[in-house]
């Protein structure tokens, strides 16, 4: 297989004997006219596009399914040149993924082929771990989601398949090729990237100058009802990973968000409630209550609308900004890697 011209910037592109402007030409056609093959390029000299064509793929991914549900979330599952598979998932506007009225639509973005993470309530590493996502395999998933739905997307969530920030290097230079004005020139302040607890890949990118924002996969307000549900936290406990997330905060003052996944009999009692306003003060965090999706194989289960109720009741009365995600997508398998594990199985 040739590289993915996606996966570098342009000055690392070979060109041959081309002048710069020639760079600013290829990258207007990936990016912004979002050309799918070197033919399209129908600017730049035929010795150029062959040279391109010979050197380079452009198409890092394709798709394998499109879902839709009734509430218009859609799901995607692709197929990597590899032959590995991936999911995104299209969110609509009017709540967007924190709750916000707005006219946004979201991508929930995959940065791994699998997790090496284990979190109990996920189905990504069920599989486990096969490898990172390259930075151009992270960008296709924006360019060919908004070929196939015909929508603009202009909010990114790194949540999807996979750790971001266990492909450290890889996401933040797929951050750079969609931040760039030559690439999609996606505003920093509308993406977020959310991770499991990796508490020294969030001091590192809070040193990074771009404003990303930053959600924590929390799931349990006590070590020992998190280590329950998230094996990182035996590496990273809680005094460490919120010490963590405080620096980060201090560093860019932007309100983070502390995504938290109500299971029935787990992490859903009032104590846990009230731990969880204690965590989010500190960090100036709003919260987002998300009662489980059922995923295939694992037992757990979501709590009743009562004590889902209850338990949001506790951090609206302590004046915490919280929402509850009423159901997305779960008529399509829209918990991060149910639709791959199906497609593996249905493959074996």
């Amino acid at each position: 297989m040739h590289p993915l011209l996606l996966d570098l910037p342009p000055e690392a592109w070979d060109l041959g004997p081309e002048p710069d402007y020639r760079r600013k030409q290829v990258a207007e056609w990936l990016y912004h006219k979002r050309a799918a093959s070197v033919a399209e390029m129908t600017n730049l000299p035929a010795a150029l596009r062959r040279k391109l064509d010979a050197t380079y793929d452009l198409a890092a991914l394709k798709l394998a399914k499109l879902q839709g549900s009734h509430d218009t979330t859609r799901k995607l599952l692709w197929e990597l040149r590899s032959g590995d598979y991936i999911e995104s998932v299209l969110i609509p506007a009017s709540p967007d993924l924190f709750g916000e009225r707005s006219d946004r639509f979201t991508l929930c973005l995959s940065t791994q082929v699998g997790c090496a993470y284990g979190c109990k309530f996920c189905a990504s590493g069920l599989e486990g771990f096969k490898r990172n996502l390259t930075p151009g395999e992270i960008v296709a998933q924006i360019v060919e989601t908004e070929r196939h739905t015909k929508t603009r997307i202009n909010n990114l969530v790194f949540m999807g398949m996979g750790e971001p920030l266990a492909n450290y290097a890889n996401l933040l230079q797929a951050l750079a090729i969609i931040n760039a004005p030559w690439g999609l020139g996606l505003g920093a302040r509308h993406i977020t990237v959310s991770t499991s607890g990796l508490a020294p890949q969030i001091r590192l990118l809070a040193e990074q100058p771009l404003q990303i924002r930053l959600a924590l996969s929390l799931h349990g307000a006590s070590d020992d009802v998190r280590l329950k549900i998230m094996p990182v936290n035996r590496k990273y406990p809680l005094a460490e990973l919120l010490d963590a997330c405080a620096e980060y905060q201090e560093k860019k003052r932007k309100m983070m968000t502390l995504e938290y996944i109500l299971i029935d009999g787990v992490n859903d009692s009032l104590d846990q409630a009230t731990l969880l306003v204690k965590h989010a003060r500190r960090l100036h965090a709003k919260v987002n209550l998300i009662p489980y999706n059922t995923v295939d194989g694992l037992d757990w289960r979501r709590p009743s609308d009562f004590v889902i109720d209850r338990f949001a009741a506790v951090l609206h009365a302590a004046k915490i900004t919280a929402t509850v995600r009423r159901e997305k997508g779960h008529d399509i398998d829209a918990a991060c890697g149910q639709l791959r594990l199906k497609q593996l199985k249905a493959a074996a």
